[in-house]
């Protein structure tokens, strides 16, 4: 298990060159904080790639609220609900604008050097404060159909979809950023609702999935992230997932219950997360300084990397 790092600015410090020197490390996750323009941002990728070509960049890149980069350099986009809200009146053109929005995502993304954005959001529409119109719908057939469709648009453009927050994060209110997240449904009932959506983005060839930060203990008293029971039996075992299985940010509130950074990361590892996402850089000397993370096997670069660098 690997870590995937933030960094403090628009230009990479020596320092930071010096954290991504460390094998333990396997990308990079920018935000608005790292981003002035696309001529900037390229300067920025060219750094990290000249600290270690391998490594990989993401970006939380959604449209609506949740879009790290902006003019110039990029479209605005709407949030994918906006697209979904037409779909039972104007069903052809809600899923030409799907995958016109996918397309834009990953050619931007991948035009400024990026590997990949995590995105799409597959919870469900239901008023949760973290996804609001993040999510597609509040419907889990409509959003497993939009969803899947969204999956194959970005993925023949080039770019690994992320679906996420799995097993869903929409059927609560609480926001795992700034708080425990509990949610008390039995797995069956779970199966019928948040996990069709996930179910379908796999089966359309998503490549990666993030996990949620959210406890469910009729399935496992741990958040799901450091659940064995989620990732392996349900994940991989019943869904048949096979991609790159990435952890939430463990700076978040919600991440805290393991106890401090290295349990985190420990806990995360156990439970058979692929990449751990640290995005706070005030909190990158100390994972790496944990000692135990590992390198990112050479097939999961292979299956995230951007169009543009693959063999």
């Amino acid at each position: 298990m690997a870590l995937m790092i933030g960094l403090a600015g628009t230009s990479l410090t020596a320092a930071e060159a010096a954290q991504l020197a460390d094998p333990a490390v396997c990308g990079v996750i920018l935000f608005t904080r790292n981003f002035v323009d696309g001529t900037q941002l390229r300067a920025l990728c060219a750094s990290i790639r000249a600290a270690r070509s391998e490594l990989l960049i993401a970006v939380d890149q959604e449209g609506g609220r949740v879009q790290r980069f902006k003019a110039p350099g990029f479209t605005t986009l709407p949030p994918l609900s906006t697209i979904a809200a037409n779909w039972e009146t104007a069903p052809s053109a809600t899923l030409k604008a799907l995958r016109e929005h996918a397309r834009t995502i990953a050619d931007e993304v991948q035009g400024h050097a990026l590997d990949l954005s995590f995105t799409p959001v597959l919870d469900l529409g239901l008023g949760n404060r973290a996804i609001g119109d993040r999510a597609l719908s509040a419907d889990p057939k409509v959003c497993a159909r939009l969803g899947a469709v969204y999956v194959r648009a970005l993925q023949r453009a080039g770019m690994a979809a992320t679906i996420k927050h799995f097993p869903g994060h929409g059927s609560i209110l609480e926001d795992t950023h700034h708080e425990v997240a509990i949610d008390a449904r039995p797995l069956e009932v779970m199966a019928m609702r948040d996990l069709l959506p996930f179910a379908a983005g796999i089966s359309a060839g998503a490549r990666a999935v993030m996990m949620a930060h959210v406890r469910y203990p009729a399935v496992d008293p741990v958040a799901a992230g450091y659940s064995r029971r989620w990732i392996s039996d349900v994940l991989n075992d019943a869904l048949g997932f096979t991609g790159a299985v990435i952890s939430d940010d463990i700076g978040m509130a919600a991440a805290f219950e393991a106890g401090g950074l290295d349990a985190r990361i420990r806990d995360h590892e156990s439970a058979g997360c692929d990449i751990v996402l640290v995005c706070d850089p005030a909190l990158v000397q100390e994972a790496l300084a944990a000692g135990v993370s590992r390198p990112l096997p050479k097939r999961l670069y292979r299956l995230l990397r951007g169009r543009h660098r693959q063999d």
